[in-house]
């Protein structure tokens, strides 16, 4: 029982003495230097993606063909709530592929000779 109570008295001193030598933690991000390329269709990029994206993360994604953006975009709407208008989609999608690239279309395997 002693040891029970002795235990429990260190706790509570413990408790309180981190309780009361805590400061608030003050954590500080250096500023965003990335941006976005300057084309046709950056207004909607930067008012749209940086809510929830850096430029940098966007420049970093892979190659993507147009319909794997479009999809992408999509789901971000969709699925994540992105407040994107419909009607910039399409413009939005063509703004990366154009000025991150895309994925090349696949190359098809030459045909068997037929003997």
């Amino acid at each position: 029982m002693k040891a029970h109570r002795l235990f429990l008295c260190c706790a509570v001193f413990l408790a309180a003495a981190f309780t009361v030598s805590a400061a608030p933690l003050k954590i500080e991000l250096p500023p965003e230097t990335a941006v976005f390329k300057t084309a046709p269709g950056s207004e909607a990029a930067m008012a749209q993606c940086l809510i929830c994206h850096s430029a940098e993360y966007v420049s970093m994604q892979p190659l993507l063909t147009r319909t794997a953006w479009k999809a992408t975009v999509e789901k971000m709407q969709k699925k994540f709530g992105a407040p994107l208008p419909a009607d910039q989609v399409d413009a939005l999608v063509d703004y990366i592929v154009k000025a991150y690239g895309a994925a090349p279309a696949p190359v098809k395997a030459p045909a068997a000779p037929v003997k």
